[in-house]
């Protein structure tokens, strides 16, 4: 059996001091709904708090679907760099950026330098990229653009969705259970300003070529959807709460899911046990689903 972990949304507190030239731009609408909400929301303690749960169920790997940085200052990067090598290497650790780490246009660079090891297939290639960890193919995909103030959509864009297609076929061919990680979902309870642009043609291609398992955040919500795959079945689309958010301040306290899969291509078995903070700072089971007949 196979265990993955998968965590969301970090948000990573505390927020690092801006000098006034790095507000002048999107980041001073970001700044200030910072320093009157999402302060109080987003607790490094329950985060630590998380991961300690998390790593002490000794999952065989772990996906990180975005927003490690809040505004997208160069200084949130080296932190958010340590969080991840806290969690393991490259080889166990596999993220991809949300709206957030592509706040503005320069926080791109930001993030490949600080990232980039996380956000690399076997062969190094950036996204799509693949990573075979049997019986799992995890396939990272990044929505990550920048965007105007007070929008956070994301964008996939052509050539990665021309290039997802052969990357699950290969994968399906290889007999793999295929993990998708994407940052916003393709099935939203977010407004218009914060939904993933191109979501019709992702799940076009879904329904073309399949997968197993789609992983998101964006939300901070624990929600299961599911979208049409090949041959009339469903391809469960599952989101995991904000991994800092302290209990009673967002949608759903912190959290986390596990997966464990067994099975063989045709016959396979995915359950899905969600974890998460209790009101008393306690985690916690939350819930338990079969993902497979």
């Amino acid at each position: 059996m196979f265990t993955l972990a998968h965590l969301s949304d970090i948000h990573l507190a505390p927020l690092p001091a801006a000098h006034v030239l790095d507000l002048c731009s999107k980041r001073i609408t970001g700044y200030l709904n910072w320093q009157r909400k999402r302060r109080f929301v987003h607790d490094r303690a329950v985060l630590e708090a998380i991961t300690a749960d998390l790593k002490a169920q000794a999952p065989d790997h772990i996906a990180v679907t975005g927003d490690i940085a809040n505004i997208g200052l160069e200084a949130e990067y080296t932190p958010g760099r340590t969080f991840l090598e806290g969690l393991g290497a490259p080889a166990t650790v596999s993220f991809v950026p949300g709206n957030h780490d592509i706040y503005v246009a320069e926080s791109i660079g930001f993030a490949e330098r600080a990232f980039g090891g996380f956000m690399r297939g076997d062969n190094g290639e950036s996204f799509p990229y693949l990573k075979t960890r049997r019986p799992l193919a995890i396939i990272g995909l990044n929505t990550g653009v920048p965007t105007a103030p007070f929008q956070a959509t994301g964008t996939l864009g052509a050539a990665q969705l021309a290039a997802l297609g052969p990357l699950l076929d290969r994968a399906r061919d290889d007999k793999l259970f295929r993990v998708v990680l994407i940052h916003h979902p393709p099935v939203s309870a977010s407004p218009h300003h914060k939904r993933l642009t191109d979501a019709d043609a992702f799940m076009r291609v879904i329904a073309q070529h399949g997968a197993e398992l789609i992983l998101h955040g964006h939300d901070h919500l624990d929600m299961l959807n599911a979208v049409d795959g090949p041959d009339g079945r469903r391809v469960p689309a599952v989101g995991v709460p904000s991994a800092s958010a302290a209990p009673g301040t967002d949608k759903n306290n912190a959290g986390y899911h596990l997966y464990r899969i067994d099975g063989d291509a045709g016959a396979w078995r995915c359950e899905m046990v969600a974890r998460g903070m209790d009101e008393d700072g306690g985690i916690k089971e939350v819930r338990r689903v079969a993902l497979t007949p």
